[in-house]
């Protein structure tokens, strides 16, 4: 076969075809002929809805078209890449999830290659249901500008935002521009990878020495169960797709806790299950003081990136799920302005802690905080792990 010449054939030879098409050279067609690559998602897309092609199968074919398209600096290949995902995928239920993750990285591979003036059009008719494809495509768009500092100041975008936010849309509450605390969001630092070990954790953070008195507040600690904070709280890790379900634990305090007491000694008391019964690994329990933005960064990591099976979420929704999670942590109402939340962190004390059990994994990636509360009575606990291993332990 010549991956040079665009043909036709039946249905499934036809998808087999595109199938068989690697990056390289939809990007190439993309830059060259990309009316055929569009011509030929129509097709696949077409006969996936008469019912004659799988579905999600023709989602992801067509998706790797879109994304080439999308990759490609031109005016006209983005047109084509927002009206695969927009208009032409398919629409059945089997097929949704493929959907609102193409939708999310072609917007991503959008604003990384497109200048501005290349996207500005996609905004010209405004939205009337947010639950629309193109909507959510241009939603979507919205807020990976948001990231790059070119969410603002061009009319269409603007009318396009706020018409967004009258409907109600979840990624319109968010700020349209990069706030301070999200400095570290979708910058890699060579050598601050995941914290596997004690060291690496000591290393970057101060640690926050064990105490008696810690020990005995953390044995006086009550429950205060709450489901909806929770699954906020741990949001970006089941978004993300982590292997094991991340913990999520709320405390409550008979009186303040101490100013030096919130550390290992306090968390090893509470009842997690993340710490419960021992484990085959070595290694020591230990805290560490840590800030906000460090904590804000992981939440949106874990979204971003996705699991180690790979579920990344794009940084529109990244950034959704990290701030929804803060603010359970923090137990903020979801009305809370996002400046008046940013300088409530700082009123909290935030610490990372490390344990040896064998809920952890210390295999790909292993996350646990603590946030004590400015009335120092109430404590939120998050932890999650994930691991490519085929048993969890």
């Amino acid at each position: 076969m010549s991956h040079g010449r665009v043909t036709h054939g039946d249905d499934a030879s036809d998808r087999r075809r595109w199938e068989e098409f690697g990056p390289a050279e939809l990007t190439r067609l993309a830059g060259q002929r990309p009316e055929k690559l569009y011509e030929a998602a129509e097709r696949l897309c077409r006969e996936a809805s008469g019912g004659r092609s799988g579905g999600t199968s023709v989602a992801r074919t067509v998706g790797r078209i879109a994304e080439a398209l999308a990759g490609t600096r031109s005016r006209d290949c983005a047109v084509y890449a927002v009206d695969i995902v927009s208009r032409l995928l398919p629409l059945e239920a089997a097929a949704r999830e493929e959907g609102d993750r193409l939708r999310r990285s072609v917007a991503a591979r959008l604003v990384k290659a497109q200048p501005p003036r290349n996207l500005e059009p996609l905004f010209e008719e405004l939205p009337d249901d947010i639950h629309d494809p193109a909507a959510e495509t241009r939603a979507c768009l919205l807020g990976e500008l948001a990231l790059t500092g070119s969410g603002t100041g061009r009319s269409r975008p603007d009318a396009y935002a706020e018409r967004l936010r009258e409907l109600g849309h979840p990624l319109a509450r968010l700020p349209r521009t990069r706030l301070d605390i999200e400095h570290r969001f979708m910058v890699r630092v060579r050598g601050l990878g995941p914290v596997r070990t004690p060291q690496q954790l000591r290393s970057r953070f101060p640690e926050v020495p064990p105490t008696g008195s810690g020990a005995v507040a953390g044995r006086g600690a009550v429950g205060a169960p709450d489901d909806e904070r929770g699954k906020a709280a741990a949001g970006p890790f089941t978004a993300g797709g982590w292997e094991r379900e991340p913990e999520a634990r709320f405390f409550a305090l008979p009186g303040p806790l101490g100013p030096d007491d919130f550390g290992i000694s306090f968390i090893e008391e509470l009842p997690l299950d993340c710490l419960a019964g021992g484990g085959g690994h070595r290694g020591e329990a230990l805290a560490c003081a840590t800030t906000p933005d460090d904590v804000l960064n992981e939440l949106f990591s874990a979204a971003y990136i996705g699991g180690v099976n790979g579920r990344g979420q794009g940084g529109a929704y990244a950034r959704l799920y990290a701030w929804e999670s803060l603010y359970a942590l923090m137990g903020l109402s979801v009305d809370t302005p996002f400046l008046e939340a940013v300088r409530s962190t700082a009123d909290h004390r935030w610490v990372r802690f490390m344990a040896f059990t064998d809920w952890f994994h210390h295999d790909t990636a292993d996350v646990a905080f603590a946030v004590l509360d400015p009335t120092r009575r109430r404590v939120a606990v998050l932890a999650a792990t994930d691991t490519d291993r085929d048993v969890l332990g």
